[in-house]
């Protein structure tokens, strides 16, 4: 009879255990899932974005797009100033917001197909996503407005996303770097060295003494 009480405390205690791993391991999963929710929720974090500098040239103008404001067009001239544009890349994906430098207004699509820019940048139909061609060139499509495209026309007016394909060239953009900059890969040149380059790099680095 004195092992009755004894073996119902052990599974008492037991029990209590067991409650008190279930109740943290579901307020572990409550703490992880409020990480990922307050890490996730606002996609312009800056550890979640990677910001570049370029211009992108138009395929059917030959210039350059420009922001200006609320205006936007493809008539910007090479190292422009309202040709510079800042592209926020979100790491993970191809989604990007593209502001003007100088004017701080993003390029942006409304329900309509047009394109305007807003200096707020965090609406969706401010973002576009890149599609790479084979012909080294780049499109954007809108986000929001599936088969809309960022395109220009001839005298570098905004079309209509409705009225755009990829297959167009007035959606064929290519990116370049500002001019008077150079290009990156330029500092990742191989030199096939020689007998005579090594010689050459030693008397320089030890010249003469008159």
């Amino acid at each position: 009879m004195s092992l009755l009480p004894s073996r119902f405390i052990y599974l008492c205690l037991h029990f209590l255990v067991l409650y008190f791993q279930v109740q943290e391991s579901q307020q572990s999963t409550a703490d992880f899932r409020f990480y990922i929710e307050n890490h996730t929720r606002n996609p312009d974090d800056l550890s979640r974005k990677q910001v570049r500098i370029y211009q992108l040239y138009s395929r059917t103008t030959g210039k350059h797009v420009q922001i200006l404001g609320k205006r936007i067009n493809a008539n910007g001239d090479d190292g422009g100033k309202y040709a510079l544009l800042v592209v926020e890349t979100e790491t993970f994906g191809s989604h990007v917001r593209i502001k003007g430098k100088e004017s701080e207004h993003y390029i942006c699509m409304n329900e309509k197909g047009k394109i305007i820019g807003r200096p707020d940048g965090r609406k969706q139909e401010c973002v576009f996503v890149e599609e790479f061609l084979e012909n080294n060139y780049t499109a954007l499509v809108s986000a929001k407005y599936k088969g809309w495209y960022l395109g220009f026309n001839r005298k570098g007016r905004p079309k209509k996303g409705s009225r755009t394909t990829q297959r167009q060239q007035e959606v064929h953009f290519m990116k370049r770097q500002p001019k008077g900059r150079a290009d990156p890969l330029e500092e990742f040149r191989f030199t096939t060295v020689t007998k005579r380059t090594r010689r050459a790099r030693r008397l320089k680095s030890n010249p003469k003494r008159n």
